[in-house]
């Protein structure tokens, strides 16, 4: 006989929190000849392990596909000379299957009627121990559309169904209770699909594994009963099923209380504390994982600190308040002896970090970052045998305590708490198991700590926004950091040479301090470089050393760097961003500027550069953002703009030499929401189809284009980081800097050029536009009778053209105008009377010499007739009415006073609630006012 093939399916690899250091590896291992598949679940702790084993399992599995043959087909292998094939039952279940479905992806297209052998179909597994028999069927992500076909039930010795991450619709065939050998079912993410019940479950007596997230099961009553009566299920995933909304979830009559679960996750439900009724049925002394994340959970019942085999707790995203020393109280009987990982991560847990926390002997990670936990870290809390706690953005304060030296966690973050101070030198000087600290926001300054170089197997260091004033220590240059995090700060001096000691460094931020010198020669494999907002000077021939092309974000701006920008870029093809604005840089934009086609965002703002713009930028087709405003280009307009970026929301090319006239090509830009072609030599009409710009005239919300999404490493993670773009826009007759809010703004800027014609009345059509500024050109005729339909409009510069007529009346019903300036043209007629437009300053209408009525002093005919009516009876009448008013007003007052000061008075409980509703709104106005203006002071600094 020849050696059996080995198969080898990967049923799933339960991730926890892949920077939280514990992974779940389920394995199934079968031979052909054998009728079982045992089962493998293999405990990792350190991710670079985890990594590791998962290329090897899939280098096996791309070995074997889906039967590994070793000298023998499998299905439709050879036995003795006879070709064996699957059983033509089984065939044609699958092609029905098959034809209920669309295949965009050409997933199952080896699927094909006149093949026999389906045991060589993609996806299909077979096993010849059973008479070739279909036993698995693996198609995940496959992008099939359709419904689920019952034809599936005829393989009825099926154990893995996994049609997980595809477009189904319609109901799940409550026929898939006939599959009774099924043991792995995962059906997470398919879609629209729907589940009247779960009784179908019921005959599944061999099922271990069963995965629905996100199919609704609120009609699924009774669901619970069904669950925990499935003797050998180990395995539960129902994250996102709207339990919340099942009317009766289980039946106590009914219920067992012995449950196999080792692995129980229920998240995003919107689940409150009554669901721990039915919970309780579901856990046992066999569970390990529990994760009940994207909840509304008040606490935690005491039984689950009797699990005696939990291992690792997720109650991240919890939408209620909960006490964290009852929480941890809560969990203090065997569970204690056990937990290794606790996350409970942007909840709302309040109160101190308890001493009890040294009752969790095995606590091996710890994750409560953004919460609002408040006091002191106790010295206790250092003693515990953490491999990485992070207790980011809450309220603890006082000072980082010296024990940090004591801890054993490799992984420290602090960031974001009021804490202040530095342990000393000698303190960390045993510290020897820190990788990655990051203390981002705490009080360090003003000098810089010297106890960081104590680290020795330091990696990753942030201490940005930290209050030093100071330069760095030559020898911290020495330290062989992936990731180094200096922002915010004031620290001086020049950096040195970094392309040796920091040789395999991915981020490097030093913005915002006083960096002077040269930039020096950096690491080759940088995916992310911010040096911007320091005081660097020379030139950047350094990028041209960067030959790994793996470079993301590239920020230098606000330095007095100089020389041209060196024609060496093709080795940035994954470039997302770069940003070189408000430097001294110059010359032309080199050809090689077109060989970065995932840029978004090219920021050359207040520079030097001349000549037209490269061809070869129309290849950048990603870009959304082009901001070159505040140089000195010139030539014409390109049309390719128009034709090729059509992802661009934000066009400025103001203050440049740029002469001819606007391409109507531009208003293919449907996207575009911020046009801004000022102070240039522009002549000709205002194209009449900018219309088309449809962003301009959309209602509701839309993402903000001005967030540019991009991944680094930190840590052993991948960060997702954003880029926020900004640009200086005129705003009210001011040159203002937008940032985070660019990406809301709608605005045209066409001032300063030598624009004629009429202003084309399809403008008025943009019913989004903010800000409309055609200033200081030569434009003629009348402003367009439906311009007050542009009702968002804040503010309208018209000012300095030619314009004639008067002002349209349905001007008056713009009642959200903050600017306007018509100054300087030839209207003439009556300013329509309106709230707004009587508001502005008579200067807003000066130049103007047959303009009249309010706000200019000048009135219009007819308007002292007006005047001659009032008789001295009239002022009378007005007087007793005035009169009569302060007294009704008077009586009224006094009467409310003294009934409501009554009703507190002579009732005790109505004068508490009405105090402590007068309390809790003082606290409520002031911390509104505190956060509004530490968000000013934020946006201000930004």
């Amino acid at each position: 006989m020849r050696p059996s093939a080995l198969k080898i399916h990967l049923h799933s690899w339960h991730y926890i929190n892949l920077c939280r250091g514990i992974f779940i590896v389920h394995i199934y291992i079968k031979t052909i000849r054998q009728t079982k598949s045992i089962k493998i679940s293999i405990y990792i702790m350190h991710p670079c392990v985890l990594i590791i084993f998962l290329l090897f399992l899939l280098r096996l599995q791309n070995t074997t596909a889906n039967q590994l043959v070793v000298d023998e087909g499998v299905g439709g292998g050879y036995d003795d000379g006879v070709v064996n094939k699957c059983l033509d039952k089984e065939r044609d279940a699958l092609l029905q299957f098959k034809e209920n479905l669309q295949d965009p992806d050409g997933s199952l297209s080896t699927w094909r009627t006149e093949d026999d052998d389906c045991c060589a179909w993609e996806g299909v597994i077979c096993d010849d121990q059973t008479g070739h028999h279909v036993t698995g069927l693996h198609i995940p992500s496959a992008g099939l559309v359709g419904e689920i076909s019952h034809s599936l039930v005829n393989l009825t010795y099926l154990n893995l169904l996994d049609l997980s991450s595809n477009s189904f619709h319609g109901t799940i065939p409550p026929e898939f209770g006939n599959l009774t050998n099924l043991k792995v079912l995962n059906l997470r993410d398919i879609g629209s699909c729907r589940v009247e019940n779960l009784d179908w479950l019921s005959h599944l007596s061999l099922l271990e594994a069963l995965e629905m997230e996100g199919i609704s099961l609120a009609k699924a009553n009774q669901w619970v009963n069904v669950i925990s009566n499935l003797p050998k299920l180990s395995d539960l995933r129902l994250d996102g099923c709207e339990l919340s909304q099942v009317m009766y979830p289980y039946s106590s009559s009914f219920l067992n209380s012995s449950s196999s679960i080792s692995f129980l996750s229920l998240r995003n439900n919107n689940l409150t504390s009554s669901m721990y009724r039915w919970l309780l049925s579901l856990t046992s002394n066999s569970l390990h994982i529990l994760d009940l994340s994207g909840n509304m959970l008040d606490g935690i019942p005491k039984f689950l600190g009797n699990l005696c085999s939990l291992e690792s707790f997720h109650f991240n995203n919890n939408r209620a308040v909960v006490k964290f020393p009852d929480f941890l109280n809560n969990l203090s009987g065997c569970t204690s002896l056990t937990l290794q990982q606790l996350s409970a991560e942007t909840s709302q847990f309040t109160g101190s970090l308890p001493d009890d926390i040294q009752n969790f002997s095995s606590l091996e990670g710890l994750y409560l970052s953004n919460n609002h936990i408040n006091g002191t870290i106790s010295e206790k809390f250092w003693e515990l045998p953490l491999h990485a706690f992070d207790v980011s953005q809450n309220h603890l304060s006082g000072a980082i305590s010296e024990n940090i030296g004591k801890s054993k966690a490799s992984i420290i973050n602090l960031s974001k708490n009021p804490l202040q101070g530095v342990p000393s030198t000698d303190h960390m000087s045993n510290q020897s198991s820190v990788t990655y600290i990051d203390l981002n926001s705490c009080k360090l300054g003003p000098h810089f700590p010297k106890w960081i170089q104590m680290l020795k197997k330091l990696n990753e260091l942030d201490i940005s926004n930290t209050s030093i004033s100071d330069t760095v220590p030559p020898e911290f240059w020495n330290i062989h950091l992936s990731s180094l995090n200096l922002s915010s700060n004031n620290i001086s001096g020049e950096v040195p040479d970094l392309s040796s000691s920091f040789f395999g460094a991915q981020m490097i931020d030093l913005s915002s301090n006083s960096f002077n010198g040269p930039i020096p020669h950096l690491p080759s494999g940088l995916q992310l470089l911010n040096l911007s907002r320091n005081k660097f000077s020379g030139g950047i021939s350094f990028l041209c050393q960067m030959v790994d092309g793996l470079l993301k974000f590239l920020d230098l701006s606000h330095n007095t760097l100089t020389g041209q920008l060196p024609d060496c870029l093709w080795h940035f093809q994954h470039l997302t961003v770069l940003n070189l604005g408000h430097n001294s840089l110059s010359g032309r934009l080199p050809p090689s500027i077109g060989s970065l086609i995932e840029l978004e965002a090219l920021y050359l703002y207040k520079n030097n550069f001349f000549g037209e713009l490269p061809l070869s930028l129309k290849n950048c087709t990603s870009l959304t953002s082009l901001n070159l405003g505040a140089n000195k280009f010139s030539g014409n307009v390109p049309v390719w703009i128009g034709e090729n970026l059509s992802e661009l929301y934000v066009l400025t090319l103001r203050s440049n030499n740029f002469f001819g006239t606007i391409p109507s090509e531009l208003c293919q830009l449907a996207n575009l929401q911020i046009l801004d072609f000022s102070r240039n030599n522009l002549h000709g009409s205002i194209p009449s189809c900018l219309n088309n710009l449809t962003r301009m005239a959309q209602v509701g919300f839309l993402p903000p284009p001005n967030v540019h999404p991009y991944t680094s490493q930190w840590h052993w993670d991948l960060i997702d980081e954003v880029y926020i773009d900004h640009a200086m826009i005129e705003w009210q007759g001011d040159e203002r800097e937008f940032y985070r809010n660019l990406g809301l703004l709608k605005s045209i800027d066409l001032s300063s050029n030598n624009l004629t014609g009429h202003i084309p009345h399809e403008l008025t059509n943009l019913h989004e536009l903010l800000a409309l500024n055609l200033s200081k050109n030569a434009l003629l005729g009348e402003i367009p009778q439906q311009l007050g339909e542009m009702k968002n409009l804040l503010a309208l510069d018209l000012s300095r053209n030619s314009l004639s007529g008067g002002i349209p009346s349905s001007m008056s019903q713009m009642t959200s105008l903050c600017y306007l300036d018509v100054s300087y043209n030839k209207l003439s007629g009556r300013i329509p009377s309106s709230t707004q437009l009587q508001s502005f300053e008579p200067s807003r209408y000066d130049g103007n010499t047959e303009l009249c009525g309010l706000p200019l002093p000048k009135k219009c005919p007819g308007d002292e007739e007006s005047q001659v009516g009032k008789s001295e009876g009239d002022e009378e009448d007005i007087d007793e009415l005035e009169r009569w008013f302060y007294i009704g007003g008077g009586t009224g007052f006094a009467t409310g006073f003294w009934i409501a000061c009554g009703a507190l008075l002579l009732n005790r409980r109505g004068r508490r609630a009405f105090f402590q509703f007068y309390d809790n709104f003082k606290d409520w106005v002031y911390v509104k006012v505190v956060v509004f203006i530490a968000i000013l002071k934020r946006v201000r600094h930004t």
